[in-house]
């Protein structure tokens, strides 16, 4: 199985809590960029030889493509990639973006999962958020791409927000599930540093909820869609009857992708690589030098602590085959690991070690207990 990410680092306006990679001034460079795109995957073919499982348009904001742009794009993939018969192709969109236009032209394009960026029902964080739309345009665009035949519809959620209580978060998740969508990935407000949301709660202007909160939110998440008939594949992602995403699935098992566009990040088992995070140095370096991108050989002790990291936040935890594959654990760490087990954290599989619903509520601090320096 394998992969390609393509980073659209197109935005209408910056929200306030995003420290991704992206540009809300890109009307000269546009055409630049895209074809820069296209260059980038006729040059990393080769890094590819088996039939590619999944494309996922993120970003940024990928459903400001105009239609002819996407068609290059997945033109300029099919031509020098061999494309699998079950290929999910997933578009990250924005509710205001959504339109009958672009949903036929994503439809007729092959575009089969569609992820779109609700975040909150309340106005009120609409506007604090800087976002482009109405809370209630969430649900119009769920309905509308529903007519259109999208039927594996994800949804962004989040929560730890500002003055959210309980119930309106309960209200939330009511809302979300009452719209029959497959897959719901819900995240913890996180302040990032530089972004305008650090520089609010910074100068009191936003005060965000105490730990104890976010955990309770968290822990009503899980019990709520588990009673839906969600299943917590992912620490902050849910599906029914097993719709899970096939390409962050892949990330988390150490599948290898390719990344493409400025700020996409690569994986080859042994190697990391990341693109420039700008768009200029980017588009103009493309396939004329190296300036643009950066690789990073993999120690055994960094793989190591990628397995913990990315393994254990899911419904398969570590693999007990890749752990013997990287030397085992030592002593001390064979301690630990029955410690957790002890204390209700972690089971073992014939196969594997897996969090607990215990355990997930501290999967990070776990996960870094085993790293290696």
């Amino acid at each position: 199985m394998a992969g390609i990410y393509l980073h659209i680092p197109f935005c209408k306006q910056r929200c306030t809590y995003c420290d991704f990679h992206f540009s809300t001034n890109f009307g000269s460079y546009r055409k630049e960029l895209i074809a820069a795109l296209c260059r980038e995957l006729e040059l990393r073919k080769a890094e590819i030889q088996t039939e590619i499982q999944t494309i996922y348009f993120g970003g940024g904001t990928p459903s400001l493509l105009e239609n002819e742009e996407l068609s290059l794009i997945l033109a300029t993939i099919r031509a020098n990639y061999s494309i699998s018969e079950t290929l999910e192709l997933s578009l990250e969109a924005n509710p205001e973006d959504v339109c009958e236009e672009k949903l036929s032209h994503w439809k007729k394009e092959g575009v089969n999962r569609l992820s779109i960026g609700l975040q909150s029902f309340k106005e009120s964080d609409m506007q604090w958020m800087n976002r482009a739309h109405l809370a209630s345009d969430g649900e119009k665009a769920v309905r509308l791409a529903q007519q259109f035949g999208f039927e594996n519809i994800t949804v962004d959620l989040i929560y730890g927000l500002p003055q959210l209580t309980q119930a309106e978060w309960k209200n939330h998740l009511e809302l979300v599930t009452s719209l029959g969508i497959s897959h719901i990935s819900a995240y913890c407000l996180t302040v990032e540093p530089k972004t305008a949301l650090h520089h609010q709660v910074k100068h009191n202007q936003l005060v965000t909820p105490d730990e104890e909160t976010q955990s309770e939110q968290f822990e009503l998440m899980i019990e709520f869609l588990k009673a839906k008939g969600f299943e917590q594949y992912e620490i902050s992602n849910f599906a029914k009857n097993e719709q899970y995403s096939k390409h962050n699935s892949a990330y988390w098992q150490g599948v290898h992708y390719i990344g493409i566009g400025p700020s996409a990040h690569s994986f080859n088992g042994k190697q990391r690589r990341w693109n420039i995070s700008n768009n200029s140095v980017y588009y103009k370096n493309v396939g004329v030098n190296s300036s643009w991108f950066v690789i990073e050989e993999l120690s055994e002790n960094e793989q190591w602590n990628e397995l913990f990291l990315t393994g254990l936040r899911t419904k398969w935890g570590v693999s007990k085959t890749v752990i013997d594959g990287l030397n085992s654990f030592s002593k001390s760490e064979k301690d630990l690991l029955q410690h957790y087990i002890t204390d209700g954290s972690m089971i073992e599989t014939v196969t594997n070690f897996i969090l607990t619903d215990a355990g997930k509520l501290r999967a990070d601090g776990i996960a870094s207990s085993f790293f290696r320096v």
